[in-house]
């Protein structure tokens, strides 16, 4: 049945074509503009629109008053038309965002007849689109006489039941396709306002030179005249100008460029109809947003897979859902809540639920909701107006966090709403808190379809292995991937900008150094030494200017005025904003380091070194609000809380609240870490971050996920970011603004090179979600061998070394070796039930029973916190002294489309399509308490800075060739078997101890008479001891 869920991917009357080829044969011919006219329009005729030889605008209104009463089916008297004329369509009042509203929104108008009674005009039918008339007109003429400031003579014309919604403008093959835009910018000046006005209606323009072709919505054009006004300028940089036209592709992000290939798909009659009534979103900034083709893809194929699933009663089980894989930065969240709005027009369901994270349900993203749905977001913290929407029928689309849900779900377990029809759509649906929430969703909610958006899906090549193991990747969570748009399709289109990536060197070994045996290396303390944040603090002071092009680019932006009322507005208060453009210069940038400790002494060195060169001074600012740790094993950056600062240790919140007091004094305002309080603190620094006057705010893991500021620019990183944290960490920096924002900066202090380049070739790359994860329940319950002929032993195995080894008849487990195997053993047995049990046989099949497990489990966690509290921070050694500190640049990369694809192809040649990733049991060594030469750890160390991404992988990598050069070595000493040797040893490192009984060793000894004077039995003893001794010095490493 689940195949049959595939049948309709894509309908006749899907509005992106699912796969277009170019036309194959192109015309050597020179072809002037006038060509290009007549070609385009003969198309459009081939496609069904009516060719009309109007050029003057008596013509176009008698045709406007035909075609509206084709549409309603009713003939206007003349005095009917006059009123309805000068009230509706040419009122004197209205300008382009009136015209704009009235096609968007206000479509059904009132015509008072002649009789007196009322009667519903109109303007454009959305619900049965193909009742609309589309005609084509070209060289439409207005005049000086008729109140233009100059005559102009308009290329091409599309209609819309008379009314002028498209419009057209063509430039000779060759002609930069710039042109095209500043003429319909000089359109806009001098005449389209003119007269009656009509041609204001236009809601959507398209430019091309015949060989580039790409359309933008009239708010774009009309805010890039509006901002040219406003500052005396004709080449003002807006976030409206040109660099915020858009191509159009097909459903696989092929994009179609040629005039022809663009007509033959965008004005096909039932794609350029949808755009228009179901594609198009006007926002509460009065902005008219045109989907893109990726974004209308996604949408529908939502809204296929809902109508499928109904069918099919899929309803409630993971094959009614699926997610979209949308690149940060795409406009995720647009797509996302178009689908929602669209799903709740569904006759068969009774609610659409939209969850975002606590962080993004901002002020903004609140008041773009409510354009939407209103009412619909609302920030009360208690789960009461959410409970009271649920059981609103009328209220359709309700817009919560994932925290109130959780919490309503908890607290109305037996509820009647969860019996109705829901689609429940998750924005970012990577995020750390999602597997709890999906359990308590499957639970209780059971007619349900679920939907996922990510920038960052989780595959099973970066899955975690600590999370429920049915739950670990994207699509086990939620099914299909539907549609894909990676950051490869993003950049090339020109809807992200690419990222210039600087790895910077900040440590080199000293000379000679004191070798001696030692627990470990201290590597946080050498991260954390003064002189190196002192270092680090000094280059960013020294080169802010020049990465955040301060004092040499400036351009206008809409700056918020009153940040402070806005920040602490509470619940659905309305405030207004005060919003002016002002000449800004330059960027700002966020700086990602490791810890909280990392955040204050940089914080500290910030006001220190500022203080002590006032020229250098910043408006620098820190956030945090607990004791984040480094990135998780699958890169997820953990979530911090912006609502509660509890978690914090004493010291670290006083810290805090000195550094808000810093900024109370720098923006007159009055925050600190209680309650609403540091709420409204980072509210107030979001909104001064996105207005630009924040030059620098250090974080832990805060604002790196799901902030998006336009004129951020660059990123500072002193912290080990990879995946999914590095992609959303680096994504921060490269939302278009304008042509002065050429790319995101990223300025590393780790060498994140080999993670950059990994997180990358995953996300660059569409196929990656083709790696299976798990292998079957037999091969974990017995134990298999994969493709090189290694083993791994099963669950079966595991229990059976555990009793043998440490039964339970003992009083307690004694001897440091043994000790350490008991946690690596047993640590690997928890592991494998996690696997086990997401499988059905493995119920009744435990071996243990609960009793013993409880116990075995005891011994466990108290030996392995007896281990913990054994490797503390006064167990390593302080090697601050043995390092040199120093900035160096090592490499600078430009991260373009060309730089992931080579990487998404070497991902390809080492891992072929059908690979599995298989779910291996680690051991758990870093608990090791092995000595080890001190002054090869500082080598692989400082190796590991300055040239590899993974100290530890390095660190591995280094023992095995060690290991293999020893076991050579001993082999050819003792003059023993090869085979049976490296067999042995196979076996030891397996079980975790050298067998000495038996005849293994005798197997692997060269020939020795047992009766005659090779004293066999010496020999024996001293193979032994060379073989515990090499057992010893690589075993738990």
């Amino acid at each position: 049945m689940r195949d049959c869920l595939n049948i309709v991917s894509q309908s006749d009357e899907s509005t992106v074509v699912a796969e277009y080829t170019p036309q194959s044969q192109r015309s050597e011919a020179y072809q002037s503009e006038a060509d290009l006219e007549n070609e385009f329009i003969r198309l459009l005729c081939e496609l069904g629109y009516e060719r009309l030889a109007i050029h003057k605008e008596a013509d176009l209104i008698a045709n406007l008053r035909t075609q509206l009463e084709k549409l309603n089916d009713y003939r206007f008297t003349d005095g009917e038309w006059t009123r309805f004329w000068n009230e509706v369509l040419a009122n004197s009042n209205s300008g382009i965002l009136e015209k704009t509203r009235l096609i968007q929104e206000d479509y059904v108008q009132v015509l008072r007849r002649d009789s007196g009674e009322s009667k519903n005009i109109q303007l454009i039918d959305k619900k049965c689109i193909h009742h609309n008339s589309l005609q084509v007109i070209h060289q439409y003429a207005i005049s000086a006489k008729e109140g233009a400031a100059h005559d102009n003579r308009y290329d091409v014309t599309v209609l819309v039941n008379g009314l002028p919604l498209f419009h057209i403008e063509l430039k000779r093959r060759g002609v930069p396709i710039r042109e095209a835009f500043n003429q319909i910018d000089r359109y806009q000046r001098d005449s389209f306002w003119a007269s009656s006005g009509l041609y204001e209606f236009v809601q959507i323009f398209v430019i091309s030179n015949g060989t580039n072709t790409k359309y933008y919505s009239n708010t774009t054009r009309f805010n890039h005249i509006k901002d040219a006004k406003a500052q005396r300028v004709k080449q003002s940089k807006t976030s409206n100008s040109f660099e915020f036209t858009s191509f159009w592709a097909d459903a696989n992000n092929r994009v179609l460029p040629d005039l022809v290939d663009f007509t033959k798909t965008f004005f096909c009659k039932h794609t350029i109809l949808n755009i228009l009534t179901r594609y198009c979103v006007f926002t509460a900034e009065n902005m008219l947003l045109v989907m893109r083709p990726y974004q209308i893809v996604a949408t529908e194929r939502i809204l296929n897979r809902i109508e499928i699933a109904n069918n099919y009663k899929k309803y409630g089980t993971i094959a009614g859902g699926g997610y979209i894989w949308h690149t940060t930065g795409s406009g995720k969240t647009l797509t996302s809540f178009k689908t929602a709005q669209l799903a709740s027009k569904l006759d068969y369901i009774d609610k659409v639920l939209f969850v975002v994270d606590r962080k993004d349900l901002d002020y903004q993203t609140m008041k773009e909701y409510d354009r939407f749905e209103k009412g619909a977001a609302n920030s009360n913290t208690s789960t009461a107006v959410l409970k009271r929407q649920l059981e609103d029928d009328n209220a359709k689309i309700i817009i919560t966090t994932i925290q109130k849900l959780a919490t309503f779900i908890k607290k109305n377990t037996g509820h009647a709403v969860f019996d109705k029809r829901f689609v429940i759509i998750f924005d970012e649906c990577h995020r750390s808190q999602f597997g709890d929430m999906h359990q308590a969703i499957t639970k209780y909610f059971k007619r349900y379809h679920l939907f996922g958006f990510t920038g960052t899906p989780i595959f099973a090549v970066n899955a975690g292995v600590s999370k429920n193991p049915t739950l670990r990747t994207t699509a086990q969570a939620f099914g299909d991937q539907l549609h894909a748009y990676t950051i490869v399709d993003a950049i090339r289109d020109k809807n992200v900008l690419p990222f210039r990536v600087e790895y910077h060197k900040t440590m080199d070994m000293g000379e000679n150094i004191d070798d001696k045996e030692v627990w470990d290396i201290n590597r946080e303390k050498a991260f954390l030494a003064p002189e190196r944040i002192r270092l680090i603090t000094e280059y960013i002071l020294t080169h802010f200017d020049q990465k955040t092009y301060r004092g040499d680019k400036t351009y206008t932006f809409s700056v918020l005025q009153n940040i402070a009322e806005v920040a602490s507005a509470n619940g659905r208060q309305q405030i207004e904003e005060i919003k002016q453009k002002q000449r800004v210069s330059g960027f700002n940038s966020i700086f990602a380091v490791s810890s909280v400790d990392a955040a204050k002494l940089y914080y500290a060195e910030f006001q220190r070194q500022m203080a002590a060169n006032p020229q250098q001074r910043l408006k620098v600012a820190v956030i945090y609000s607990y004791g984040a740790n480094e990135e998780e094993t699958d890169g997820i950056l953990d979530e911090e809380n912006p609502e509660d600062t509890s978690a914090l240790d004493q010291s670290s919140r006083d810290f805090l609240d000195a550094a808000i007091r810093d900024y109370n004094e720098m923006f007159h305002t009055n925050y600190s870490t209680d309650g609403d309080k540091f709420q409204n603190y980072y509210k107030d620094v979001s909104l001064r971050m996105k207005n630009r006057e924040l030059d620098l705010l250090i974080v832990v893991n805060m604002f790196l996920t799901g902030f998006d500021a336009t004129t951020l620019n660059t990123l500072w990183v002193d912290k080990n970011l990879k995946m999914h944290g590095l992609i959303q960490a680096y994504s921060r920096t490269n939302r278009i603004l304008n042509s002065i924002k050429v790319c995101g900066n990223i300025v590393c202090f780790r060498n994140l090179q080999k993670r950059t380049d990994d997180a990358l070739s995953l996300f660059g790359d569409k196929k990656a979600g083709g790696i299976a994860l798990l292998r079957g329940y037999k091969d974990y319950y017995f134990g298999y061998k994969d493709n090189d002929g290694k083993y791994h032993p099963g669950y079966r195995d595991m229990i059976e070394e555990l009793t043998t080894k440490f039964p339970l008849s003992e009083d307690s487990i004694t001897g440091e070796q043994r000790q350490k195997d008991f946690i690596v053993l047993f640590g690997a047995i928890l592991r494998m039930r996690n696997l086990l049990v997401s499988f059905d046989d493995f119920a009744g099949n435990e071996i243990l029973s609960e009793r013993d497990f409880q116990d075995y489990l005891g011994r466990y966690q108290d030996l392995r916190d007896e281990w913990k509290n054994r490797r503390t921070s006064e167990d390593k050694e302080d090697i601050t002294d043995d390092i040199i500190f120093e900035i160096e640049l090592i490499k600078q990369i430009e991260i373009n489309i060309d730089y992931i694809l080579i990487l998404v192809q070497k991902y390809h040649d080492s891992h072929c399509d059908d690979k599995e990733v298989l779910i291996t049991i680690q051991k758990a060594v870093d608990a090791s308490p092995e000595l080890r030469s001190k002054k090869a750890l500082i080598e692989t160390f400082i190796a590991g800075i300055n040239d590899t991404s993974d100290v530890l992988l390095e660190w591995r990598t280094l023992v095995a060739k060690e290991k293999e050069k020893q076991l050579v070595a001993l082999i050819k000493e003792e003059n023993l078997k090869d085979a049976e040797t490296r067999h042995f040893i196979d076996h030891a490192f397996r079980d975790g101890v050298v067998k000495t009984t038996g005849t293994d060793i005798d197997n692997l000894m060269p020939p020795i008479s047992r009766f005659g004077g090779g004293n066999r039995a010496a020999k024996k003893q001293a193979i032994i001891e060379k073989l515990k001794l090499f057992f010893d010095r690589f075993f738990g490493i």
